[in-house]
């Protein structure tokens, strides 16, 4: 699986951070979301679902590696 994060569409919230925080952080100056890997090993990838289905702005996109 690879993860995008458009930081253009992202709005802060958070919710990625707290679905998967071994995966996404958030910038102290303005909270968009970062990555933190951009390929997380398959025991994460459960969650880094679950972020992308509830990110407010949907600005996660997971596509097959």
């Amino acid at each position: 699986m690879k993860i995008t994060i458009d930081q253009d569409a992202c709005v802060g919230s958070g919710q990625c951070v707290l679905s998967s925080p071994e995966v996404f952080d958030q910038r102290d100056v303005d909270g968009i979301a970062v990555l933190l890997q951009d390929s997380p090993e398959p025991g994460l990838q459960e969650d880094v679902r679950e972020a992308a289905r509830i990110c407010p702005a949907l600005a996660i996109t997971l596509t097959p590696s």
